[in-house]
């Protein structure tokens, strides 16, 4: 494996956070679509490239939102939740990820 490669798989490490496992999310998998945490500055082009290298699937698409951090109170303390970035992605026919597994 050359160095460029390496360094490669290490950035698509950083662009995906999480995978979301919500009920929402398990209804959409149903529909062969993927809900990942995503970095707040990747893009879908890295995305896209980040899935299909990490876990050997082909994407037909990577939707995108950003949901917006609200203002919580906790013990009479005013403080922000982050913002989270989310990227459903849709997987073409034939291919599956099973999220609870891990990397």
């Amino acid at each position: 494996m050359t160095q460029a490669a390496r360094f490669a798989d290490a950035r698509h490490y950083d662009v995906i956070v999480s995978p979301v496992i919500t009920e929402k999310a398990t209804m959409a998998s149903e529909h062969n679509k993927v809900v990942f945490k995503v970095r707040r500055e990747a893009t879908k082009p890295e995305i896209k490239a980040a899935v299909e290298r990490l876990f050997d699937v082909k994407v037909e698409s990577v939707n995108t939102n950003v949901r917006k951090g609200k203002t919580r109170v906790f013990r009479g303390r005013r403080g922000t939740q982050s913002d989270v970035k989310r990227a459903v992605v849709t997987l073409a026919e034939g291919h599956r990820i099973d999220v609870t597994t891990g990397l």
